[in-house]
């Protein structure tokens, strides 16, 4: 009789933030707290400097931040950087982001720039194994569920016409009741990728909570490592989002989703261009085309 493969373990989910003022005393707790509700003027400050703006002293504030369990100053520092991405709102970046820079031109300009930066860190941590196993198990799955609201839904509504085109079982949840009513019937042979950026939406957090509950293979994508999305996904695939005007940039995310979509295309290379033959003639002469007369 063949050995089944013992099942991996899922790795431990970084502590949350509410878990690590949890390990504080109530006056430590108020002693730090300021820090992390306006993190983005405190990224950079030194130990006397930080411990200064909390009114204490730097030997107290570094015991507070190894009783959150960072293992280093930096190591806070870099966790308040990771904040201030998360919770950056569009006053936030439209005040901070192409400062200077006053003409449209210029302005025009540092957006193109900062796109180029997205897609620059893309390339650069981007790992091609860790896509190819993405798309093994999108083949392997008995269902995919894409869950993504707000202006993230685009991104999901674009991945699923593609796995779509794959002949793939999927299908997104966009909407409220959409995430509720689908994922209470994912189960252990099914898929979840949740698409969500900055603090997260609740319906898209909620609705993988719910899947990696019922057993899931859950998926997040996402632009930081304190996102909520990574307290319930198996993994993450993180890409930024930045931009020096209000919103959110997607060049970054759908570069990453081109590549999720190529991978599973070239996953079984003949499969596809059987399915691709069967649809040439309907991009070729069907209906939904405009033809001049």
């Amino acid at each position: 009789m063949p050995l089944r493969r013992q099942a991996r373990s899922r790795p431990a989910a970084p502590l949350s933030l509410p878990a690590r003022l949890e390990l504080l005393s109530a006056r430590r707790q108020e002693i730090i707290r300021p820090a992390f509700e306006r993190p983005r003027g405190l990224v950079l400050l030194s130990v006397r400097a930080l411990a200064k703006r909390l009114k204490t002293d730097p030997a107290t504030t570094i015991r507070i931040v190894r009783g959150m369990r960072f293992r280093s100053y930096r190591e806070f520092q870099h966790y308040l950087h990771e904040l201030s991405i998360a919770h950056a709102t569009s006053l936030d970046t439209m005040q901070t982001g192409g400062t200077g820079k006053h003409t449209i031109p210029a302005q025009a300009r540092a957006s193109l720039d900062q796109d180029v930066r997205n897609l620059e860190a893309l390339v650069q941590n981007l790992d091609a194994r860790r896509v190819t196993a993405l798309a093994r198990r999108i083949y392997s799955a008995k269902k995919i569920i894409l869950l993504g609201g707000d202006l993230a839904a685009n991104l999901v509504k674009f991945l699923e016409h593609h796995l779509i085109m794959l002949g793939l079982p999927v299908s997104s949840a966009t909407s409220p009741a959409e995430v509720v009513h689908k994922v209470r019937m994912a189960g252990k042979r099914d898929l979840v990728i949740a698409v969500s950026y900055g603090r997260g939406l609740r319906q898209t957090v909620e609705g993988l909570r719910l899947a990696q509950a019922n057993g899931a293979y859950c998926v997040g994508v996402t632009n930081t490592l304190v996102s909520p999305l990574g307290q319930f996904a198996n993994e993450c695939f993180l890409n930024s989002v930045d931009t020096p005007s209000f919103g959110a940039s997607y060049v970054a995310p759908m570069a990453f989703l081109n590549v999720v979509v190529a991978a599973c295309a070239n996953y079984r290379r003949s499969r596809t261009l059987a399915l691709l033959k069967q649809v040439e003639d309907e991009q070729k002469h069907g209906f939904r085309w405009y033809e001049s007369s």
